[in-house]
């Protein structure tokens, strides 16, 4: 124990002697590990449960009922809920019916939730009495008062302050009194007031969502017993008991699967692998300054044990003290940076610290330190004392087994790639991706000791900072490997994941051209659909409106017309649509005679050539209400509006002579909606039958993650490259020396050390490239197929490649240009 100590009190020393070193070194460690710790901090910290989001929901109140849309049955569980919306039409409830299901002695506080609408742009809208007990905690106040008849509060999102004035459209200004704040949404944007004209969003209810409804004191508590009458009743319930005490079996932690487990490991060991290969050359830098001293003790009597350990203390010392401060700081982080998140976007709650996962990472931080010594701990214990005493080199030689080691570790890796790129999970070409990089940085000596040869043939300091970095591969080959595997793993997110966008990409299809306006009609009578188009017409001046029809049997049963097309791998069934050749020139885009003439004749107009099998197309006509039936009509293909676009136009004559009818129900018009449209509502008002759809296109971003991959690369790949660089240029003071004692400039000086940053940037970013390569096509198998005989999509993204393998090494071959280079002055023994 007392070599041990001694151990760890001469690290302590040597840290604090070599600060520049040991702050390196650290940074390299408790990077990582900050990193990592924040994220789990934040993400716990922003992860509001329904337990702890309770009061902002319920304010006081001991249950919160919402009036569900007429006609809607819901049905809710401890487990969730479940709904359908075409059910028997209820009335609203009122007050005084809800107060009867509640029991005597329930108390209702009137809310109602959707959005206030304020010329172009619509906030949420709250409206209920903020001074009512009940709604206590739902909203703090933190300027002004609460508001009463014919006054809102604000939350600070909107920039408001008391005395202002809001303008809602079509209705009196209201007065701003008060600011108020949600305990877990900072960033929310609403106006609350006792009586504010509410609006009803366009789109899909769903449960504790838009809606009328009451904060309810009951006498006795709301369990789940009590909660299919009132789910009868047409009131979705949120009950204090259910939240705080649900019924039902605890749930049960599932044990870590086998996928799970193995996509664990692989981080691990790329998080471990990349620490130590950053770290690893600034031990050694350690190790080179220390020699004598080790050699010293070692002269006094210290076994090769007594090296060991003291190498391994400095490990355990600067990764023990990196995971320590690197694990606060990001708890801190992570608390304190949730506040500020939420700003943006998102929910906060408590501050919360995951701590098994977080002392995991520590713990994984403090193992990194002690393996990027290991190397160094060895070469410390196997030194020839009488060699460093008497001033020479200690003699360095490859050892054969590595290149061989690393070779078969290669090959099984691309042996288990080409297995996993088979699999429909993505994680095991992660993990096979693993031994790749292993016996790339086993291979990686023997790699840079064949480029000693061709560097006869390159430019004087090209040729000094090569030749350096092969006599001295073990201190190279710790950097090249680390940008190696920086840049094979940035290169295979890279290629798999923009392989993914492109079948994204080629896989959206749809039945519209981008831009036209669908307005479709349900289950209603002529007198209501001529109101829906009137109105529509009325809505949309100018607009041409053309006719769609809607498909039914002799009892008026409505039926759908599809058909089944495999659309980029993927089996996609079509709705075809009926109408005219001015809805044919719509989805078309244009007038085509060929298609126009085929419509006329009764025959079909499909936009799916695969579809159309010898001039014939297959339908199955679908009905909630009557039988299916299958119908196999003549068809054409044509040519639609937009690449992606598929679908087919049936004229009437064919529909009605395969034993339908055909109404209008449905309008078309190549229009786009303003953001501020109120169009889904007004004709929500005529009847609740009606949708209304636009089409938008293809509207995702190919992945911006990817600069985000090359802002770490860049970090890692340039860090790293530099430190190497330092170490180099030490170990190069006597070559430096003699260059300037026979008068090489200082730009010649310079450019030696630049050189050896091109050398290891370059050489390791052309390995990773092969590697990452290799890994990211494979990868894009899983990503990109759905099923079998669909073939993988793959696309490099070139600027970001060319960006991280000839960027990045010109980028940190310009810092070490750009470094100064102080002139070493040699010593003469006399």
């Amino acid at each position: 124990m007392s070599a041990v100590v001694a151990a760890l009190r001469i690290a302590r020393r040597t840290a604090w002697r070599s600060r520049g070193r040991s702050a390196l070194i650290m940074v390299m460690i408790g990077l990582p590990v900050l990193v990592i710790t924040t994220l789990l901090t934040l993400t716990e910290t922003m992860s509001v449960t329904p337990r702890e989001g309770l009061t902002a929901e319920l304010g006081a109140a001991d249950v919160r009922l919402i009036q569900t849309p007429a006609g809607t049955e819901l049905r809710q569980q401890p487990g969730g809920a479940s709904w359908r919306t075409d059910g028997e039409k209820t009335a609203p409830r009122t007050a005084a019916e809800v107060t009867a299901l509640l029991g005597p002695g329930a108390r209702l506080v009137p809310f109602d939730t959707g959005v206030l609408r304020l010329g172009g742009e619509r906030v949420e809208a709250l409206e209920t009495d903020l001074r009512d007990p009940l709604t206590r905690g739902m909203l703090t106040l933190s300027e002004g008062r609460l508001p009463a008849a014919g006054e809102v509060a604000v939350t600070p999102a909107l920039g408001l302050r008391p005395g202002d004035l809001l303008r809602p459209s079509g209705a009196a200004p209201l007065t701003v009194t008060g600011v108020v704040e949600h305990p877990h949404l900072p960033s929310l944007k609403r106006v609350v007031g006792p009586d504010i004209p509410v609006e009803t969003p366009d789109g899909l209810w769903s449960p504790r969502e838009y809606g009328t409804g009451w904060l309810a004191d009951t006498p006795k508590p709301v369990t789940w017993a009590d909660v299919p009458a009132l789910n009868k009743a047409g009131l979705s319930v949120t009950s204090r008991v259910t939240l705080t005490d649900p019924a039902g079996a605890p749930v049960r932690a599932s044990a870590l699967g086998a996928r799970q487990a193995v996509g664990l490991g692989a981080m691990v060991i790329m998080v471990v692998l990349e620490t130590v290969l950053l770290a690893g050359p600034a031990f050694a830098v350690g190790l080179r300054r220390r020699r004598r001293e080790l050699a010293g003790i070692a002269a006094q009597g210290g076994s090769a044990r007594h090296l060991r350990t003291i190498v391994l203390a400095d490990g355990l010392v600067l990764g023990g003290t990196a995971t320590l401060v690197a694990t606060a700081l990001g708890i801190g982080a992570g608390t304190l940076g949730a506040p500020i998140v939420a700003r943006w976007g998102g929910w906060v709650g408590p501050p919360e610290v995951p701590w098994p996962q977080v002392l995991g990472v520590a713990a994984l931080g403090l193992v990194t330190g002690l393996v990027a010594a290991l190397v160094p701990a060895v070469q410390a214990a196997r030194q020839d004392t009488a060699t460093v005493l008497a001033g020479r080199a200690p003699a360095t030689a490859d050892r054969p087994g590595w290149p061989l080691a690393g070779a078969v570790l290669v090959l099984a890796g691309l042996g288990a790639t080409v297995v996993a790129r088979r699999q429909a999970d993505s994680m095991w070409v992660s993990a096979s991706a693993v031994p790749i990089l292993l016996g790339l940085v086993a291979l990686t000596p023997w790699l840079i000791g064949r480029t000693g040869r061709p560097a006869a043939r390159l430019w004087l300091p090209l040729r000094v900072s090569v030749r350096d970095a092969v006599r001295h591969r073990s201190r190279t080959a710790s950097a090249v490997a680390a940008v190696m595997a920086v840049t094979a793993t940035v290169v295979a997110v890279g290629i798999g994941t923009h392989s993914a966008y492109a079948d994204q990409r080629a896989a959206y299809t749809s039945a519209r051209p981008t831009g036209m306006l669908a307005i479709w009609g349900g289950s209603m009578g002529d007198a209501t659909w001529d109101r829906v188009r009137a109105e529509a017409a009325r809505l949309l001046p100018g607009v041409p409106l053309t006719s769609g029809h809607q498909v039914r049997d002799a009892q008026g049963h409505r039926y759908a017309l599809r058909y089944i097309v495999r659309w980029s791998g993927i089996r996609t069934r079509r709705s075809v649509v009926v109408g005219d050749r001015d809805l044919l020139r719509l989805l078309q885009g244009r007038d085509d005679p060929r298609a126009a003439a085929a419509l006329a004749s009764g025959k079909a107009v499909v936009f799916d050539a695969a579809a159309v099998r010898n001039g014939r197309l297959a339908l199955r006509a679908g009905s909630t209400g009557g039988p299916p039936r299958k119908l196999e009509v003549p068809a054409v293909v044509a040519t639609p509006a937009d690449e992606y676009q598929g679908g087919a136009l049936l004229p009437r004559a064919l529909v009605e002579k395969a034993g339908f009818s055909t109404v209008e129900r449905q309008l078309y018009a190549m229009h786009r909606l303003p953001a501020d449209s109120t169009l889904r509502r007004d004709l929500a008002k005529v009847t609740y039958r009606v949708s209304v759809a636009s089409e938008e296109g293809y509207r995702n971003l190919p992945e911006p993650g990817l600069w985000g991959w090359l802002a770490g690369a860049l970090v890692l790949v340039v860090g790293g490259t530099l430190a190497a660089t330092r170490l180099a240029s030490a170990d190069m003071g006597p070559e430096r020396a003699a260059m300037s004692a026979v008068g090489a400039p200082p730009r010649t000086l310079r450019a030696v050390v630049a050189g050896q940053a091109l050398y290891i940037s370059g050489l390791g970013a052309l390995v990773g490239l092969a590697a990452g390569t290799v890994t990211g096509v494979a990868l894009s198998r899983p990503m990109t197929t759905h099923g079998a005989g669909d073939p993988a999509t793959i696309a490099v993204p070139w600027p970001f490649v060319i960006a991280v393998v000839v960027g990045l090494p010109v980028l940190a071959t310009a810092a070490a240009l750009v470094t100064q280079v102080r002139t070493p002055v040699a010593r003469r023994l006399v």
